[in-house]
Formats: structure tokens, sequence, C-alpha cells
């Protein structure tokens, strides 16, 4: 029986069992479609004593953060806006100045903290994945190339570093040892510095049956009910939280040293847990149902894709996303339902998503194909894509989605 990753008791109750499928950031090559593909089981649980739900134990973080890691976050306007105003916030509610350090836990390809070097502040990003490193020094921005460890951290403070600022935004359910990576945050942290954690909203997930959100790569999902557990094990102290509407519904949580911190706790900690407990994340009928609904979304968009076979309309989709993997593998979707997907990001195009190695292929393919429909895989950019999509009325296309269900419009 696995041990629950952050309290360590037995955890044997499922939330939801997706199968199985490849790690979905492993884009094929074209000269790797003869040979097979790892796939892994896709099983959640929920430890019944913290309440952290969490991916069956079965892949390692260096198996999944390679040097092809794929995912670049510059390739989204809507996210672009999101770090700009995320900087102008931090600079301004913490006095950033040309005297501050920020270090960013995860920092991709700088899409993020090159708006803090925009604004004059010293930086320092950590990222494993050499490609999306690589990235970030073009852009003139200082990167580690490791994971965040507690040994890291012990490294750097040794050399003298200290953050202001932390940022560790939309990282903290890819890591697989999730206490020993908020620790390693903690260790960071100047005495009065503080630092913000945003990940998918458990609640949200739970709510609007977000089951694509599941994949490898996440090995937590987390409500502030657990993440509190978590940050008060590693000496830190939640101060503030924030709802937001990225990903589908996020937190962002604001934390600081727990015996050294300055700022004053805000009542939206309480409000949030008092909320949460309202709603059931405290007890098991909150999370049961959660399979049902997953095949409900799944079968909803097989019917839909068969019948638009039969009736001769072609089907591409938009967004090579984790998320639209996740979907795909678990409704066993292949080329012959869903001819092509398009993307916007180069290290994508000419690539086969794993598993049900759809080709992926650039926007103007659509031109050139005319699909009857097009299907929004990242459905939480939903409004972002039909705008930049708008075109494809002029031949009659529809736009579809699969999440919470499906809808065609």
């Amino acid at each position: 029986m696995m041990g629950c990753r952050h309290c360590g008791s037995p955890v044997e109750t499922v939330f939801v069992d997706l199968g199985s499928s490849p790690p979905s950031n492993a884009y094929l090559t074209a000269d790797r479609l003869s040979g097979p593909e790892v796939w892994y089981p896709l099983r959640v649980l929920v430890c019944e004593s913290c309440w952290l739900v969490q991916t069956e134990d079965f892949t390692a973080a260096a198996e999944l953060f390679d040097a092809e890691y794929a995912y670049f976050s510059g390739f989204s306007s809507g996210w672009l806006e999101h770090c700009d105003r995320y900087a102008e916030a931090m600079v301004n509610r913490f006095d950033l100045d040309e005297q501050s350090r920020v270090v960013e836990v995860a920092s991709n390809d700088g899409t993020l903290l090159q708006h803090f070097g925009d604004r004059g502040v010293q930086c320092l990003g950590i990222e494993p994945t050499a490609g999306t490193a690589s990235a970030a020094r073009r852009l003139g921005l200082e990167v580690i190339e490791e994971f965040l460890t507690g040994e890291l951290a012990d490294r750097l403070v040794g050399d003298g570093l200290r953050a202001d600022l932390l940022v560790a935004n939309n990282v903290v359910a890819h890591v697989p040892d999730i206490d020993d990576f908020v620790a390693a945050c903690r260790c960071v942290l100047a005495p009065a510095g503080v630092a913000t954690f945003e990940f998918a909203h458990l609640v949200r997930l739970v709510e609007e049956a977000q089951f694509d959100t599941i994949y490898h790569e996440h090995f937590s999902y987390l409500s502030l009910t657990a993440f509190q557990s978590i940050a008060t094990g590693a000496g830190l102290e939640i101060f503030d939280v924030e709802e937001l509407p990225t990903h589908g519904g996020s937190l962002r949580v604001f934390v600081q040293v727990a015996a050294t911190g300055i700022q004053a706790v805000s009542p939206a900690v309480s409000e949030m847990l008092v909320s949460e407990a309202a709603t059931g994340v405290t007890s098991s009928p909150f999370y049961a149902g959660f399979q049902e609904r997953a095949n409900d979304i799944k079968d909803g968009l097989v019917r839909f894709l068969l019948d638009a076979r039969r009736d001769g309309h072609s089907v591409m989709g938009y967004g090579a996303a984790a998320k639209g993997n996740t979907l795909l593998n678990y409704a066993g979707i292949r080329p012959d339902l869903l001819r092509s997907v398009v993307d916007r990001n180069p290290a994508k195009q000419g690539r086969f998503l794993p598993g049900s190695r759809v080709p992926i292929v650039e926007e103007a393919e659509l031109t050139a194909i005319r699909p009857d429909h097009v299907l929004i895989l990242p459905w939480n950019l939903r409004d972002e894509v039909v705008d930049q999509l708008s075109y494809v009325r002029e031949w009659g296309a529809t736009f579809v989605t699969a999440v919470p269900e499906l809808a065609v419009w």
C-alpha cells in the first residue's frame, strides 16, 4: 500500500482511474513512430488523513522533465498578460527594487521572470529542463539548470543567496517529494521574504469535473487545506490567498517564514479554509462520483467524433496541451477521428501527440483543410482561442469543447 507523499499515512481511496497513458509531454518525432512508447498507469488517490490528492507512484520526475520537455509558457497571450500583472503587483505590494532578488522555481522559458528584470529587479531562475532553460538564457536571464531540492537550497544559501520574493507558481504539483520541495523554498527565503505558490484549486477541479488536468507530470492536486498542512510542516505561514481564473480556477497562496515573517495574516486565509470545509474537502463524499463524471465526458466526446465521421465532417484540434493528451488517451482517440492538432509552439510542430499519435501542425493548416469543427483542447484558454481563430466562421466551422461537458457553438 502506498504511503501519502506528505503525511505518510496509508493511501488506498481511489479518486479516479484514467487507465494508462504515456507522459503527457512526451511528444513523438516522426522517426519514433515505428517504435514503442512507455505507458504508465494514471490512477489518483486521496489521503483521508491530510486530504492530499495524489497520483499513485509509477514515474520519476527525471523521466517526465527531460531535455525534450516541450512545454514553453510564452505562447499564450493571456498567460503573458497574467505574468506582467503578477510582476507589477508583487513589485508594488512588497516594494521590490534593484536591491531586491526574485528567485523563480521552474522558471521555464523566462516568460514570467523577464517581467521582473524589465522592472530592474535582480532575477535568478531554477529550471531543470534544458530546452526551456536555454530559451530563458537567450533573454539574458541567469538560470540554474537543476531541480530545487533541499541539497540545492543549502548550496544556494551557503553561497549567500536569499530571495526577497520566491516565485513557485504552477510547480508544486509537479514535484514528487512535496515536503522536501516546500522546505527547500523556505530555506531559500530571506528572513522577511515572501513566496507565492499558484496551483490549480482542487475544489474547481472536482466541481467542474476537470479530469483532464490530471496527468503524470502532476503528482499532487491541492486544496488550501492540504497545502496549509504542508506549509506549516516546513516552517512556513500562509498570510494571504487569492482566487485566480487561470488553469480553470487556481489559488495564489502567499507564505512567509513563520518565525521571522513580517506580513499580517489576511482574513482571506481562514475564510477560504472555512469555505473548503463547507464544500466537503475534508470528507470522503466530496470525492465520490468523480469517476462517473469523467466517463460521461469521455463518452460524450467519442459520440460527437463518431457522429462527425459518419456525417463526413472533418475535425481538427487546437492546442497540443497536456490536458488534451489526458482526454484523448483516456477516450482512445486516434487520427481517424481527429486528423490533426494545431499548435503555435514551433517545438511541437511536426511532432505527434503521445499515445494518440495525432500529428501536430502549424496554424496555416486550418485554412488549408478548412475543417467543419475545431476541438479546443486547452478549454481554459477558450475565449482567447475563439478570438484568435474567429476566421474559421467564414467557412461555417464550429468550435467544440469537451470539459466540463460537450459544447458545440
